[in-house]
Order: structure tokens, then sequence, then C-alpha cells
């Protein structure tokens, strides 16, 4: 039981005070339009895996309705607290007001109890949140697909946890992808990870980010029915990473740099 995570009896539950205050996500949820998987946008693919200084995150921007492409600049990687992002494959609209949920969650246990929330207790909460949403899913709205990765100062280790469509979450050693270009890059990862120069674990920041992209690219190539090619209008993906420093987001110039390095084959 949620109760049992974490020391909330000096007033650290977050969910508590959202439902003194009349707050209910599945009220929100019940507002959004159900009109089927080919009409409610979706956002598509994000992964992430472990390099050797932590976790590498990314995802493509592209927001799709069935086939058609709706918008182009979605940022799918989310900050929940100075350790963790959030990368998500699924309804944007769900998506966004769960990690809005957490990252106040996050916020409001550190300032009550005066101290981080456990890992544990991170990923038990982001477990209850998905859960509630299983209303959406039953009545016909696509879901949240999300990939949780944090840094554990307390241990000096990161993670990466993979949620089900249930609100189940996986711990994942070496590599996850989720949204529709997931099996592609799942395929590449392995390879990567099993026949490549070195374990994925074991590469440096920049070949991991430049992996992370090359994968994005072929993902959204495969992925577009319509054969749009991205690369024209320079539309990059998003790139972040969760180290013992916390999370760092590549910038546009960063950006326009790997994927030249990624061309040139470095």
């Amino acid at each position: 039981m949620m109760g049992n995570i974490e020391d909330t009896k000096a007033g650290g539950d977050f969910f508590d005070l959202l439902d003194r205050s009349g707050y209910d996500l599945q009220d929100f949820l019940d507002k959004l339009p159900v009109n089927g998987k080919s009409t409610v946008p979706q956002g598509t693919t994000v992964l992430a895996f472990h390099y050797e200084d932590g976790v590498i995150v990314a995802g493509d921007r592209r927001i799709m309705a069935g086939s058609n492409m709706m918008f182009e600049r979605c940022e799918k990687i989310i900050p929940i607290d100075h350790y963790s992002l959030m990368a998500v494959a699924g309804v944007p609209a769900i998506a966004f007001e769960i990690s809005r949920i957490l990252s106040q969650y996050f916020e409001y246990y550190r300032r009550t109890q005066v101290r981080p929330m456990s890992l544990e207790g991170k990923i038990r909460t982001f477990s209850k949140l998905l859960k509630e949403n299983l209303t959406a899913s039953t009545s016909g709205l696509t879901r949240v697909s999300p990939i949780f990765s944090t840094y554990d100062v307390e241990t000096g280790k990161p993670s990466i946890y993979y949620y089900d469509m249930l609100g189940a979450e996986f711990q994942v050693l070496s590599f996850t992808a989720t949204g529709a270009g997931a099996g592609h890059i799942r395929d590449v990862l392995e390879r990567e990870n099993q026949w490549g120069p070195k374990p994925l674990a074991q590469r440096c920041e920049k070949d991991a980010a430049i992996i992370a992209m090359k994968l994005l690219h072929v993902a959204a190539q495969l992925d577009n029915e319509e054969k749009k090619s991205l690369a024209d209008v320079q539309i990059y993906p998003i790139l972040a990473s969760v180290t013992e420093n916390g999370y760092k987001f590549w910038s546009e110039d960063q950006l326009t740099r790997l994927e030249a390095m990624s061309r040139e084959g470095n």
C-alpha cells in the first residue's frame, strides 16, 4: 500500500492533500475526448539506456494522429526533480498531467519531511498514478507508456524503470524503448549491447548520445507512413542524461554537432 512506501505521518502525503483539496485525476481524464486511437494525438518514440556515467534519455518530438503528423516540437522528456526524468509515449495531455503531479508530490514530500523521497517511494508513487489512469484505457483512450530514469544519491547508482499500461514497474538493467518505433530501437540496441565495440553501459557520453540520435532518426523514418523526413526542417530529437550531477539537456548547438558527428560515422 502507498502508506507503507514512506513515513508520511508528518504531513508528507501529497495524494492526501489532493484529496482534501478536491482534486481527482480521474475527473481530469474523464474530460478528455475519446475518439479512438486514429484521431487522438499520440507521442511516438522514446528510449533510455545506461552508459558509463549514468543514463541517456532521448525521444523524437513528433505528435501523430494515426498517420498524420499533428505537431513537430513536443517535449517528451520531462524533469520530475533534480535527479529524475520522465520520458513518455502516448497521449500528451495525460503524460503532462501525471508529470505535473509527480513533480509537485516529490517537492511537497521534500519540504514537509526535510529529506528527498527514497527511490522506492518514487517508483511506487509513479505506479499508483498510472493505475489511477486505468479507466481511460478501458474506455478506449490510448494510454501513456512512460520510462522513469533517476539517480539515487544514497546508493550512487542510476536506475531506469519501464511502466506498463497498468502501472506495473520493471527495472531496466540495460536499455528500453516505448512508442511506435520501439521495436526497431530495441533490436538495434540489443545488437550494439551484445556485439558492438563494448557494452552500452561502458560507452562514453558522446558515443551514447550519437547512438541515441541515430536510433531516433531511423525510427522516425520507419514509423512515418507518409515518409516525410524531419531532417529537411532540422528538428532534432530531445536528448538528456541523468548522472550524479542531476539531469542535463543537450542544447540546439550541441545537437547540431552530434548530428554532424553521427553522419561522419565518428
